[in-house]
C-alpha cells in the first residue's frame, strides 16, 4: 500500500478517535482519549495490514487472545474503572508486534510515535488535573458555609469546580460538602492550606 495512504488512514483515525475520547474524557467517563486512541489506532493497523494478507485468520486469533490478556489490567473499584488505557496498551502492542513481524516497517513507526505522542499529552493532562483526572474533595464544617465564600477560593486556585452533594447533620452542627475540583497538584495544595485556616474548617479530604 502507497506510503501516503498508509499515513492519511492512520492520522484520519488518531483525529476522530483523540477529539471523542477527549469529549469522554472531559464528560468524567472512565474510559478517556488514551484508550479510544490506542484502540482505534491498533484497529487501522491491522486492517491496513489484513489488507494486504492473503489469509488474514491467523491475525484474528493472535489478536483475540490478546484481548483476553488486557481484559485482566481492568480493575473496577466503586465508580471507577482502572486499567483501561493499560488493557488497550497491551493490545496496541500485540498489534504493533504482528504488524513489525509482517515487515510493515513504516506503518510501525507511525503508530508507535503516536504512542507517545498519546503518553506525553496524557501526562499534561494528569499534571493538570483535566477532565478524568479531576479531583474529589470533602469539606466538613461546623456551620452552613456560604456559596460565594467558597467560589472566591475556588476560582483562585481551580480552573473548574462542581459540587456533587450536601450533607448536613443538624444534631451534631456538621455540613459536609463534596465537590469535583479540576486543576493542577500545585494549586490544590495551596487550596487546602488556604482552607486550613478558616474557622467553620473541621475535615478537608482530597482523592
Amino acid at each position: 500500500m502507497n506510503a501516503l495512504v498508509v499515513l492519511l488512514k492512520i492520522l484520519i483515525t488518531f483525529a476522530l478517535s483523540f477529539a471523542f475520547g477527549m469529549q469522554r474524557q472531559k464528560a468524567h467517563k472512565p474510559l478517556g482519549f488514551g484508550t479510544y486512541t490506542f484502540v482505534a489506532i491498533g484497529a487501522c493497523g491491522l486492517a491496513i495490514v489484513a489488507s494486504d494478507m492473503e489469509s488474514p485468520h491467523l491475525m484474528a486469533a493472535i489478536i483475540t487472545g490478546i484481548g483476553f490478556l488486557g481484559a485482566g489490567a481492568l480493575i473496577k473499584t466503586g465508580e471507577k474503572l482502572m486499567g483501561a488505557v493499560s488493557a488497550a496498551s497491551i493490545w496496541l502492542f500485540a498489534s504493533l508486534g504482528l504488524i513489525i513481524g509482517v515487515g510493515e516497517y513504516f506503518l510501525a513507526a507511525i503508530i508507535y510515535l503516536l504512542i507517545w505522542s498519546i503518553l506525553i499529552f496524557d501526562a499534561r493532562l494528569e499534571k493538570t488535573g483535566v477532565g478524568s483526572y479531576q479531583r474529589r474533595m470533602t469539606l466538613v464544617a461546623n456551620k452552613v458555609i456560604g456559596e460565594k465564600e467558597l467560589k472566591s477560593i475556588f476560582a483562585i486556585h481551580t480552573q473548574s469546580h462542581k459540587m456533587i452533594s450536601v450533607h448536613i447533620e443538624k444534631k451534631n452542627s456538621k455540613v459536609t460538602i463534596k465537590y469535583l475540583i479540576e486543576g493542577s497538584r500545585d494549586s490544590i495544595n495551596r487550596m487546602v492550606k488556604e482552607i486550613y485556616k478558616e474557622p467553620w474548617l473541621e475535615e478537608c479530604k482530597v482523592e
